[in-house]
């Protein structure tokens, strides 16, 4: 017989699930979480409520939380749909396409009458099929060659009728730059000629890059960090307006993720890479774990190359994302990397130095590290929220900046209200430059200025601006578009 007490946790639970389910529709997800955990402290047995916190967690990218949660709805009830639906959803959100089909099938089971559910399975079925396919067509690595080395863009022909910004001889000036982002901004497209001859020369200048590039700032001058800006090319653009365009003068730091989510992507990576060629110290590039395959295939990058470009260009982007640098030491100072910090201790700078990068991502490592980590309030080391990489505490952060006498460090990665975070003690501050992040997050954007020689994090915060009406992922797979 239940007491009195479990009568009103009950009830408390309850209560505490509807505020989480309000500030879930109000795009609060950090608050659901909150409020979800709340009422499953207070009723741990109801699968409803951790179906919906892992819900919640898929929102903030935070699939390898959501998983869990899921898993635990179903063993709390193995006939609850919903527990399989959301665990299948994210596993898809992280590429496992065999572990969500076989969610699917169990929701199918469950449902047999549900016309979404059935929807959901046939697009997870086609990716299996797709990516099986793929496997068996790839080459070998050793066999796979170069696409760069096989396009000459000097044999393409600019038809008379094109109109928009040219590149004259071999050099990338700014004055070109200038007017590709002007036709950009009115969705005008650049000729595949000037893409390619970016894109190539872009390649060249990162091979010759170290894996970890060191930056000086002169005294008196200054340097800007930004985090993601995830193919929101409008507020690229703002940015550019509130802090200058990249020069020698005015030199910055993109942390990654430049593409993805957005669907201005291949403006954001033409921009970036043409400042690149135009003057390569005026701005400087990183990777971030969405300058990979398997996530460009996921996120849109692959689609919207396919639809604005071509096929090649696919194989193009791919081969030149592994050419990016993985980290940036600011005047043997600041450590500036996409994700974060290592599993183990004593990992020093000339470590990085000798990652051989140019490869895909691997899914454990020091490489995997750099891109996917995150930090997390308690000491130690703990499992990532994403499912991939690891959660480092301020204790590893400590050691990491003593041991290579470095000062703080720089992330992005992780979206955050204000547009960044400091943790650490203030010594890792998280950066993110895409506001208003997916159209829906209401988020800030920020970026970092640092002046020399005294290199103190001056933080840059602003809102978004609007954009055409192109909604984020509108060239993501489909299965990917139903639960976004």
């Amino acid at each position: 017989m239940e007491t009195k007490n479990e009568n009103s946790d009950v009830s408390r639970a309850e209560e505490m699930k509807n505020q989480a389910n309000e500030a879930f529709k109000g795009h609060k997800f950090s608050n659901a979480i909150d409020l979800y955990t709340k009422a499953i402290e207070l009723n741990g047995n109801n699968a409803v409520y951790w179906a919906n916190r892992a819900f919640a967690h898929t929102k903030l990218e935070e699939y390898g939380s959501a998983i869990q949660d899921a898993s635990k709805a179903i063993e709390i009830d193995p006939k609850y749909s919903k527990g399989y639906y959301r665990r299948g959803a994210a596993y898809l959100a992280m590429g496992k396409f065999k572990d969500a089909l076989k969610d699917f099938q169990q929701v199918k089971r469950i449902c047999p009458n549900d016309p979404d559910a059935a929807r959901k399975l046939k697009e997870c079925e086609k990716a299996v099929m797709k990516m099986k396919f793929e496997e068996a067509i790839s080459a070998p690595v050793s066999e796979r060659r170069s696409v760069a080395e096989s396009i000459d863009y000097h044999t393409i022909e600019v038809e008379p009728q094109y109109s928009g910004a040219r590149i004259e001889g071999e050099e990338v000036t700014l004055e070109f730059v200038k007017q590709m982002m002007e036709d950009f901004k009115n969705q005008k497209t650049l000729h595949k000629r000037y893409a390619y001859q970016i894109v190539l020369k872009t390649r060249q200048i990162l091979q010759a890059l170290p894996s970890l590039v060191d930056i000086s700032v002169p005294n008196g001058k200054h340097f800007t960090v930004c985090g993601d800006v995830h193919g929101q090319f409008y507020d690229l653009l703002n940015i550019f307006e509130l802090n200058g365009l990249p020069s020698e003068e005015n030199p910055y730091l993109f942390n990654g993720d430049f593409v993805d989510r957005g669907s201005f992507s291949v403006e954001i990576i033409l921009t970036l890479f043409a400042f690149k060629c135009m003057s390569p110290s005026s701005i400087y590039l990183a990777r971030g774990n969405h300058e990979s395959k398997s996530m460009n295939k996921i996120y849109g990058f692959e689609g919207e190359v396919r639809s604005k470009l071509s096929e090649k260009f696919v194989d193009l982007f791919a081969e030149v994302f592994c050419y990016l640098p993985l980290a940036h030491v600011i005047n043997e100072k600041i450590f500036v990397v996409h994700g974060g910090l290592f599993s183990v201790d004593g990992v020093k700078l000339s470590d990085i130095r000798a990652i051989d990068r140019f490869c895909e991502p691997p899914e454990e490592g020091l490489m995997c590290e750099l891109l996917w980590s995150d930090p997390q309030p308690l000491p130690g080391r703990g499992p990532s929220k994403r499912g991939v990489g690891l959660s480092f505490g301020g204790d590893v952060t400590k050691r990491f900046l003593e041991d290579n006498n470095l000062d703080l460090v720089v992330r992005s990665h992780e979206v955050k209200d204000e547009g960044y975070e400091v943790d650490h003690d203030g010594k890792l501050i998280t950066v993110f430059s895409a506001p208003n992040y997916c159209d829906q997050m209401g988020n800030k954007g920020a970026f970092i200025r640092f002046e020399a020689p005294d290199m103190k994090p001056n933080i840059v915060t602003f809102s978004a601006v609007p954009h055409p009406d192109v909604k984020p992922m509108a060239y993501a797979n489909n299965f990917m578009r139903m639960f976004n």
